[in-house]
């Protein structure tokens, strides 16, 4: 009986050693003299160690192509494992999930945990890569075999235990098209909330506070919290929106995420339940396309203690996603939608990705995703995108980054 095409006779060498230049040509002119078609290649460098598989058509001189690799081989200074077998490198099982983990540090422990449970629900690890070592170690798990709702679920409660960051999202070509990011800006985009700013010049930081933290944590209606605040501040000098404006401190990273994101022909976009006498200057400084904010009424040069027009609340954002998606022509599935607080969920969940960055624990239960260190341009681990990636790009364009910690 004349094997099928899967149950083809097919041969793995796995190449182990020092990593110089010509290696992987030698290699291959040795699988040249001997076999016919190269199935799969997979090669990686770490610390100057090399580790090249190649799956090839089943040779034509088994024990020839042996003895030759161990030749080269000896004379490369590298080991040399040669396994032949039935069936080629078939597709990966259905429910590809990509699993990112962000660690500091990130310890054996936590990923001999992680890939336990990955196992326990019978998925199967086919890949993994690093994507960053600083600030924070980052590391991409293609994980297939498993629903991603379902190994999101999993995961996520083992991270809390682990006191880690993971996120779960499914693979595919989605990861690819062009994507609109829709940010929060109060205590995401930058640090800290506007209003408490604005109401330490008006003296009612505490007052302004107090109903700022029970509207994020969803005890309160956002719309009925903001007219609370609002009012607190009638009488405030307008010029103290500019102040305001120049002591904003933006998240570490949020320009290193706008500039490295901008370039892959990303769309921005900020919504905030904030103002946007404050958002719009924010937009413009730093090349965002769209923004959407509650706006201050203010006459002879004092704020009312009124908003003007509708009140971008947790319904609002949602819907300003939706246009801003029309808008650049980007299905909702391509967008990723990032904020903190209950505020933002609506939005979060209508985003094809939603990220609870740094948020309360009702955010970030209910959240795709979350990440739970200070540093914003993480983010784009989750989208593929690696530290090394982004230091080539900026020292192609002049930009200066700090060098790593040595490890």
């Amino acid at each position: 009986m004349v094997p099928t095409s899967s149950e083809s006779r097919t041969t793995l060498i796995t190449l182990i050693g020092r990593d110089r230049p010509g290696v992987t040509t030698r290699i291959f002119s040795v699988l040249h003299r001997f076999c016919s078609e190269v199935i799969d290649v997979e090669q990686v460098v770490i610390r100057g160690q090399l580790i090249l598989g190649v799956l090839v058509s089943e040779p034509s001189d088994p024990k020839g192509l042996l003895r030759a690799l161990e030749s080269e081989a000896a004379e490369l200074g590298v080991s040399v494992e040669v396994a032949g077998g039935v069936g080629d490198n078939r597709s990966r099982s259905k429910g590809r999930s990509l699993v990112t983990v962000l660690g500091r540090p990130l310890s054996a422990s936590v990923m001999a945990a992680l890939s336990g449970r990955i196992a326990d629900i019978g998925a199967n690890i086919d890949r993994i890569v690093r994507m960053a070592r600083y600030p924070v170690t980052a590391i991409e798990m293609h994980v297939s075999g498993a629903d991603p709702a379902a190994l999101r679920e999993l995961l996520t409660r083992e991270a809390v235990t682990l006191r880690v960051d993971v996120a779960v999202q499914p693979d595919g070509m989605i990861r690819q098209a062009a994507r609109l990011i829709v940010m929060d800006v109060d205590s995401t985009l930058v640090q800290g909330e506007v209003i408490e700013m604005l109401a330490a010049h008006a003296g009612c930081e505490d007052e302004v506070r107090q109903v700022t933290e029970a509207a994020m944590r969803g005890e309160i209606d956002f719309e009925q919290s903001l007219r609370q605040r609002v009012a607190l501040l009638q009488g405030l000098d307008a010029a103290a929106l500019d102040t305001v404006h120049d002591a904003l401190q933006l998240a570490p990273g949020a320009r290193t995420l706008v500039r490295s994101l901008k370039r892959l022909g990303y769309r921005f976009a900020i919504v905030s339940g904030g103002f946007s006498q404050i958002t719009e200057r924010l937009a413009q400084e730093l090349g965002i396309d769209y923004a959407k904010a509650n706006t201050l009424e203010i006459v002879d040069g004092k704020l009312t203690g009124r908003v003007v027009g509708d009140v971008i609340d947790r319904a609002g954002k949602a819907t300003a996603l939706q246009e801003f998606a029309d808008a650049s022509g980007i299905p909702l599935s391509a967008t990723v939608a990032i904020g903190d607080g209950a505020n933002d969920l609506e939005m979060l969940s209508a985003a094809g990705l939603g990220i609870a960055f740094n948020a309360k624990p009702l955010v970030r239960e209910q959240a795709d995703t979350s990440v739970n260190v200070p540093y914003l341009d993480t983010i784009l681990y989750l989208l593929g995108i690696s530290r090394e990636d982004v230091e080539e790009a900026d020292e192609a364009a002049g930009y200066v980054t700090p060098a790593p910690p040595l490890t």
